[in-house]
């Protein structure tokens, strides 16, 4: 095992991406890996272009002018207005903006007059935010950083979130930490988060009557508390709901109660209502399945539920009482984009379907538009035990019919982030070439509530990665061979496996990975995910951050598999230090381990064409090396 001590570390210097030797080492290792993949990215890149450039909708709005859609199409970012009276028009091309743009969001004013854009260059952190007359698409105010949460209180002012980053807050407290806005004839104030400590961050929606603010204060992602007031006097917001220790979620503020989910008790969410004077009284009890989230529309409220990490949808009256379920035929991820008090817009996704776009009015959904990818395809689900006897799901995507020889096996596992059925527009290459795509629902996300949230973080981490090995021997016993992938904490994931358990996967996949655990905290923003991983500097959370990270324990007795680390020069999230640094201590124990580097992505992502090429040199890489197993 390496030594542990920060000044024992060899490759400390990597952490310096302005150190010749660095950029050195990024030139020979992705030179290398060009020599390994040959000609193989050309062969399978307009395959991977043909899916990739499949429409897909990332972000809608509801306002009285109309729809506004934020679409990925071919290679560009278009913003769309689908007016009230039929028509259609064009508000943005990406393309106008230079290269390397990336749109990641939309934000309306009610009237539809005003629509703030939020992008990024080359998928960094660093957001641009533009805000544009609708009528004339003139642009009338620009916002840089790390910015979400516009909020349009007139056409004149609005109220945003902002973290920091790197700098101080206003108040003198350190980064990573956020704060709330004010933004009028171009001036900003601070109104919210005063005093409130490093990583603690806050998010503010409106009320569906315009007249509240919610605000979600939250420590990691297992601690939030929810303040409120009126919309338009910051002064008098206030704690209205908290449980120590556990995340509540806000609906929404009507007939003078907040609607909230808590996730005390057994931790799958429960509806609250919290009266502006009198007692908090539980509206919808827990279920056996965790509730994600609910909105409400005109008289009802429509929450969705994770049954076996697929979404159902179930209404309820405002007293509480189920009146309808919607539960789609196939696996299914359905979000909520944008309410008003009588519409509500929701996007589904399945993994061979990119978009349903859906209007819920008077009690009706209606599908206003779809795409589908032509093919006949089936999804199968099943369950394998982990080490300590907990059941673990997984779902197998692959053509009807087909039994595939190869399985791409995809896992996270952290951060409450549930995986759920999306458009595989990166892996239907992939799928079509005869391959199988399984995704893992392991301990550390939310698909069973928040106990398995908790079951998968801090000294509870090992529980992850014993799940992603039971479902990968289940799969390796099958006679398949085995792809292991995993992005950012996935990345994590997987390279824990390889140096635990190498002998289940057959090729391993590394994508902006979080590796050095003793160090994570003092590169970028690594220091906000303290409450998830533990504390280096903490006794205690080193002894079993260490059991585990990475980066230090690279044995020389293990046989690894062939592995493609990859990153990104703009990744300002996760630093490319981790990607680096565990590259060359693979190589020192003689690892077949290759090195891929962009230089236009960061943990954001990239523009199409960017990515296209990572995911044609990923696919590239998955063939070479099982095409020269079997040669072997």
């Amino acid at each position: 095992m390496g030594d542990s001590t920060e000044h024992g570390d060899p490759y400390l210097w990597m952490e310096n991406l302005d150190d010749p030797r660095v950029r050195e080492f990024i030139e020979r290792e992705n030179k290398c890996f060009r020599e390994f993949v040959g000609v193989m990215p050309e062969v399978v890149i307009s395959g991977v272009r043909k899916y990739y450039y499949m429409p897909s909708i990332l972000d809608g709005q509801i306002t009285e002018k109309g729809i506004f859609i934020l679409k990925q199409q071919g290679d560009k970012f278009i913003i769309e207005c689908l007016s009230w009276d039929g028509t259609k028009f064009t508000l943005l091309d990406s393309k106008d903006l230079g290269e390397d743009i990336i749109v990641v969001g939309i934000e309306a004013s009610d009237s539809g007059r005003l629509l703030a854009y939020r992008f990024s260059r080359a998928g960094s952190d660093i957001i641009t935010i533009h805000i544009i007359d609708t009528d004339t698409k003139e642009k009338i105010d620009e916002l840089v950083g790390s910015i979400w949460n516009i909020v349009f209180l007139d056409e004149e002012k609005y109220y945003y979130s902002k973290f920091f980053r790197v700098e101080k807050t206003p108040d003198g407290v350190d980064p990573p930490a956020s704060r709330i806005f004010l933004r009028e004839d171009g001036e900003d104030i601070m109104v919210f988060g005063e005093g409130l400590p490093t990583n603690y961050f806050v998010g503010l929606m409106p009320s569906l009557n315009r007249d509240k603010a919610i605000v979600v204060v939250s420590y990691g992602w297992s601690e939030s508390k929810i303040y409120g007031g009126p919309l338009r006097n910051p002064s008098k917001w206030e704690q209205i709901f908290g449980v120590e220790g556990y995340p509540v979620s806000p609906i929404d503020f009507v007939e003078s109660k907040y609607f909230v989910i808590a996730y005390d008790k057994g931790g799958m969410g429960r509806v609250i209502v919290v009266p502006e004077s009198g007692e908090v009284k539980e509206l919808i009890p827990e279920s056996r399945y965790p509730l994600r989230r609910a909105i409400i529309v005109g008289d009802g409220i429509l929450a969705e539920y994770l049954v076996e990490a697929s979404s159902t949808i179930r209404i309820f009256d405002l007293n509480g009482k189920l009146l309808s379920e919607m539960k789609p035929k196939v696996p299914s991820t359905i979000l909520f984009l944008s309410r008003t008090r009588n519409k509500a817009l929701l996007l589904r996704e399945t993994f061979w379907m990119p978009f349903e776009l859906i209007i819920y009015n008077d009690n009706k959904f209606e599908t206003l538009d779809r795409f589908v990818v032509q093919g006949e395809f089936e999804v199968l689900e099943d369950y394998v035990t982990s080490r300590d006897g907990t059941r673990i799901h997984y779902f197998l995507v692959k053509k009807k019919n087909m039994k595939p020889n190869r399985l791409l096996v995809f896992g996270y596992g952290g951060f409450r982030i549930a995986l759920t059925p999306r458009f595989l527009k990166r892996f239907m290459k992939f799928i079509i070439d005869g391959g199988g795509f399984v995704m893992a629902n392991l301990r550390g996300g939310s698909e069973y509530g928040e106990k398995w949230h908790r079951a998968g973080m801090r000294e509870n981490k090992q529980n992850v990665f014993d799940d992603f090995i039971a479902v990968l021997e289940k799969l390796k016993s099958q006679g398949y061979k085995i792809i292991a992938h995993g992005r950012s904490n996935g990345g994590l994931l997987v390279s824990a496996i390889i140096t635990q358990r190498p002998d289940v996967v057959d090729v391993a996949v590394i994508g902006y990975p979080v590796i050095d655990m003793l160090r994570f905290h003092k590169l970028y923003i690594g220091r906000a995910w303290i409450p998830e991983y533990g504390n280096p500097e903490d006794p205690k959370d080193r002894e079993f951050l260490l059991r585990y990270s990475p980066y230090h324990n690279v044995r020389p007795d293990l046989k690894y598999p062939p592995t493609l680390v990859y990153t990104g020069l703009h990744d300002d999230r996760v630093h490319p230090a981790h990607a680096l640094k565990f590259v060359a201590k693979l190589k020192d124990v003689k690892a077949p381990v290759f090195l891929r580097v962009e230089t236009k992505s960061g943990h954001l992502g990239a523009n199409p064409e960017t990515r296209i090429r990572e995911i044609a040199d990923i696919l590239a890489f998955i063939y070479t090396s099982l095409l020269k197993s079997t040669e072997q």
